[in-house]
């Protein structure tokens, strides 16, 4: 066994180990917690929908388990079990050129491992969802978005994968700069695009048309110097009773969205509150930082696909016996997570970190205690879960545990009253 086949095997084994580790931890903590509302909520949330949220918790991590020893087993068989040339070899009978060869093969190794994911996210929509009440989404539907998911991919997706490995074969030894190139273009132009073309293709939007909300609304966004197309309700409610609210877009596509599921049950002033959080990522610079670190690390990646490539070692100790610049991409998009997973923690810091700075923000152009309340009622109407396992949110969790962050924003309120 070559020593980079065994460090793949060690890493694999090991994160597969730490994921249905933290998993089991996740699983006890709200168990144990189960039979009480923390005190810190007892007077916002009751017994039943603080159980309903452990009980739809401990539902994800038992699908997460198969999840994990999913992921594990189809990172197996595409490389050492002969996945990649397996596909590789079907493809030969097509007589296609290189970069064509090369576009179906991958398309083909990602369809396949999609498909095998399929019966899991049929299980947590039709299973787990509709058991606690939140899916709206009929089988009919559920096809509709998976065609039209599968269809806008292969629209946007086959040209930019025929662009790259076509530089990777015909560029020269500075190919990655060039694709490097092209996919930040693709990126920002996807970005770009994606408010005003591709989300409606999926939901509806609308502007906020409430007259008293819709003031409170415009008048956030002017004290917050923010330019945007606007406010936008989304029906969400089409496949999920889940509430939420987000931010999208880049230049004069900006929107701020909010699920209409959420506009039912927060007040006018939550709403509001919520806004200027949503805001406070647009004015703190959050949006841009992510980009320019999706950017760097896109470059980073790039060059280390550059080097991995003409590395013979890469393909023959991970299963490929016929190397080739698709077989190099494909074993770098599946392998890498692998060598990556340990660094989860780093991005899940940076991002509470950044939600921390938008409550601060929000406190100042808005009321922190009605941010306070609003997601104490995200919490509660999304069943998310208040007691989580502390390692399990410091290694996975974008935003601060409830209790934490709820308890920074009545400090807060407590400073400015």
């Amino acid at each position: 066994m070559h020593w980079f086949t065994g460090l793949f095997l060690l890493l694999l084994l090991a994160s597969t180990a730490m994921r249905s580790w933290l998993n089991q931890r996740q699983r006890a903590a709200v168990l144990r917690h189960r039979a009480r509302v923390p005190e810190a909520f007892a007077e916002k949330v009751d017994l039943q929908a603080h159980q309903k949220a452990a009980d739809y918790t401990v539902a994800g991590t038992a699908l997460n388990r198969w999840d994990v020893l999913l992921d594990a087993a189809v990172a197996l068989l595409l490389t050492l079990g002969g996945g990649i040339d397996a596909i590789d070899s079907w493809w030969q009978a097509a007589h296609l050129s290189p970069t064509w060869h090369g576009t179906a093969v991958v398309l083909s190794t990602f369809f396949i491992a999609s498909a095998i994911g399929l019966p899991l996210s049929l299980w947590r929509t039709f299973g787990i969802e509709a058991r606690f009440e939140f899916n709206r989404t009929t089988p009919k539907q559920y096809l509709i978005d998976l065609v039209m998911m599968l269809g806008l991919g292969l629209l946007l997706g086959t040209p930019l994968l025929f662009v790259i490995l076509y530089l990777m074969q015909q560029a020269g030894s500075l190919w990655w700069l060039y694709a490097w190139l092209v996919w930040v273009s693709f990126s920002v132009l996807v970005t770009w695009a994606y408010p005003a073309i591709f989300a409606p293709l999926f939901n509806k939007f609308t502007p906020v048309t409430d007259e008293a909300l819709k003031q409170r609304t415009e008048a956030v966004l002017q004290r917050c110097g923010f330019e945007s197309k606007g406010v936008f309700k989304m029906d969400g409610s089409r496949r999920s009773t889940h509430g939420n609210a987000y931010f999208t877009g880049i230049g004069r596509n900006k929107r701020i969205v909010f699920f209409d599921t959420l506009l039912e049950r927060l007040q006018a002033t939550e709403v509001e509150a919520v806004l200027a959080h949503e805001l406070g990522h647009f004015r703190l610079h959050h949006i841009r930082s992510g980009l320019i670190l999706q950017v760097v690390m896109g470059l980073l990646g790039f060059l280390l696909l550059d080097l991995l490539m003409r590395w013979p070692v890469f393909y023959a100790a991970l299963g490929v016996t016929k190397p080739s610049t698709h077989a190099a991409l494909l074993l770098f998009m599946f392998v890498l997570p692998v060598f990556t997973y340990f660094l989860t923690p780093l991005g899940a810091w940076w991002s509470r970190k950044h939600e921390f700075e938008a409550d601060e923000f929000a406190a100042k152009h808005a009321d922190a205690m009605d941010l306070a309340n609003a997601l104490v009622k995200l919490h509660r109407d999304n069943a998310s879960t208040l007691t989580p396992d502390t390692l399990h949110s410091a290694f996975y969790d974008s935003h601060p545990p409830a209790l934490v962050r709820i308890t920074r924003l009545l400090s807060l309120a407590t400073q400015r009253s």
